[in-house]
């Protein structure tokens, strides 16, 4: 099976934080910052997969700074490594003070997706291939949290 690019599936998305958002502190829920890392990492998987596709594991979710009410969230999301059938996937957020122009790294995750056919069963997907420095860099440490994620997964049984 040929060969994708990480720009072929490359997905950003701007969110724009609003009250009900936010905890009593004025900063972004975690929790709504998942449900956006979910949402933007399976629109990608399933730009590079072509099919429909199902979340198989949140692998890390690292909450480096807040976001606040007017802060405008940038998502952005490309497949980071791939197997058989499944995808890794890696999705920065930057925030935004839109009064100061002051932008931040918010929050960091890679995800795992699996590629589904109309029978709901797991089928090959591309492989993919990065072009710049960056994104070749992103590619060669996942064989490394490919482990990780074994190693985790026979820890639990």
């Amino acid at each position: 099976m040929k060969q994708r690019p990480m720009s072929h599936s490359r997905t950003i998305s701007t969110k724009l934080v609003l009250p009900p958002d936010t905890n009593h502190m004025q900063t972004i829920f975690g929790g709504k910052v998942l449900a956006y890392i979910d949402e933007i990492a399976a629109i990608t998987a399933m730009k590079h997969a072509q099919t429909a596709v199902v979340t198989a594991s949140i692998d890390s979710v690292d909450f480096v700074s807040s976001a606040t009410v007017g802060d405008v969230l940038e998502l952005e999301a490309v497949v980071s490594s791939t197997g058989r059938t499944s995808m890794e996937i890696f999705v920065s957020v930057h925030s935004t003070d839109l009064e100061t122009g002051a932008k931040k790294l918010t929050t960091e995750s890679f995800l795992t997706f699996v590629a589904m056919d109309e029978d709901n069963k797991p089928v090959e997907i591309a492989g993919v291939y990065g072009e710049t420095e960056a994104e070749k860099r992103l590619i060669e440490t996942g064989p490394a949290r490919r482990e990780h994620r074994k190693l985790r997964r026979e820890m639990k049984h």
